[in-house]
């Protein structure tokens, strides 16, 4: 009897586990601590199902944000379990836990990077030098023009392109400009 009470206990930290994951990092708004609470714990006192859900939470976002490999997580999963008093994790917690990132780890880090991305994305870049031959009121000039076409594009949706035209002042403005905004990069790598 003791062993099939063991195996819910699983079941449900499994299916809590699963049900965070679903809200924090699959984008998934139906998922809420009070369903989650009726579907997994119904009779767990609100205020222990509260302190487990935000324990759980916090435990799994350290776990994301670092993207712990197997050696970080068992070393933290470890510490996890010496703490003393309701902080700390049971040894089938800390197991569930490991077992879960297992599984789970690709595809949190995958939906981490999506959303960290800004949109649109900029998906290719093509560019050439030509020679324009004549401007708008007929005459001609024979002088360079630099032509970008620029692939934007959201996740799952069909790039929108944008063509630019730079004369040789323009070219080397960009050019000074990328030159400024390397040398804040470089500054920045450099002192931290």
């Amino acid at each position: 009897m003791a062993a099939v009470a063991e195996a819910e206990g699983v079941k449900a930290l499994a299916g809590l586990l699963a049900g965070l994951a679903q809200s924090l990092y699959y984008c998934n708004t139906e998922i809420s601590e009070e369903l989650l609470r009726s579907q997994l714990y119904p009779n767990l006192p609100p205020e222990d199902f509260h302190t487990l859900y935000h324990k759980l939470r916090g435990i799994l976002k350290s776990m994301a944000t670092a993207d712990m490999d197997q050696a970080q997580l068992e070393a933290f999963l470890t510490a996890q379990t010496r703490k003393q008093g309701g902080a700390g994790l049971s040894s089938e917690q800390a197991a569930a836990l490991g077992r879960f990132w297992k599984a789970h780890r690709t595809r949190i880090r995958e939906s981490l990077l999506a959303q960290s991305r800004w949109e649109p994305g900029l998906r290719s870049v093509n560019w050439r030098v030509d020679l324009q031959t004549a401007s708008s009121r007929g005459s001609s000039s024979n002088t360079p023009v630099a032509l970008v076409e620029l692939e934007l594009g959201r996740s799952g949706q069909d790039s929108e392109f944008v063509c630019l035209e730079f004369d040789e002042l323009k070219v080397n403005q960009v050019l000074k400009k990328m030159a400024e905004i390397q040398e804040n990069i470089d500054s920045i790598v450099h002192h931290s």
